[in-house]
C-alpha cells in the first residue's frame, strides 16, 4: 500500500470544519470528562452537536464520540466507562441497550487490497434490549439483533441474530437467550 497516495475520496465527516473544531476542542472534552459525572449535562452537549438522544440515557465518564451528528440513541440506554463510539458512519442504539465498559464501536476500516488504503465506512445498528458486555468490539456494517448479548471481550464483524448469546473472537453463537 502507498500511504503517501491516501485520500478521503468521497468521504465527508458530515459537518462543517468549524463545527468539527468546536466539537473536538469543547464538546468532546466535556463529554469525555471524568470530573463531570452527570449524564444530563453530557446528553445536553451531545444533543447540542446534533445527536438524537432519548430519555433517561446514562453516560459514564470517559465515553468518546467521534461525530455526535451521526449518533442516534433511544430511551433508557446505558453507556459504560471508556466506551468509544468511533462513528465515521451513523450509529443507532435503540432503547434499553447496555454498552458496558470499554466497548468499541468501529464504523470505518481500510481496504487492504487497495493500493491507496481506501477508507470504507458502514453504519452500526444495535437493536432494542441488547447487551454488549465489557471490552467488546463491533465492526462496520454490523446489526446486533433485538435482545442479543455479546459476552465479555467478544469481537464481531458480522451481524448477530436476535435473542442469541455470542462469545469469543470471532463471536460465535453459544445459546438462545431466555427472558
Amino acid at each position: 500500500m502507498r500511504l503517501d497516495s491516501y485520500t478521503l475520496g468521497t468521504y465527508h465527516p458530515g459537518a462543517s470544519y468549524w463545527k468539527q473544531l468546536l466539537w473536538y476542542f469543547l464538546g468532546s472534552p466535556l463529554v469525555e470528562n471524568r470530573w463531570l459525572p452527570t449524564s444530563a449535562f453530557k446528553v445536553w452537549i451531545l444533543r447540542s452537536f446534533g445527536a438524537q438522544i432519548g430519555q433517561k440515557v446514562r453516560i459514564k465518564p470517559g465515553v468518546r464520540v467521534k461525530f455526535p451528528w451521526r449518533l442516534i440513541i433511544g430511551d433508557f440506554v446505558w453507556i459504560g466507562e471508556d466506551t468509544w463510539i468511533d462513528n465515521l458512519a451513523p450509529v443507532t442504539i435503540e432503547s434499553h441497550v447496555c454498552l458496558s465498559q470499554g466497548v468499541y464501536l468501529c464504523t470505518g476500516n481500510h481496504d487492504w487490497n487497495h493500493p491507496d488504503f481506501k477508507l470504507m465506512t458502514a453504519p452500526i445498528h444495535i437493536q432494542e434490549s441488547s447487551w454488549i458486555a465489557a471490552k467488546c468490539v463491533i465492526g462496520p456494517g454490523v446489526i446486533i439483533g433485538r435482545g442479543a448479548v455479546l459476552t465479555l471481550g467478544g469481537v464481531t464483524g458480522r451481524s448477530l441474530e436476535p435473542m442469541m448469546i455470542y462469545a469469543g473472537n470471532p463471536a460465535q453463537a453459544v445459546k438462545k437467550r431466555k427472558l
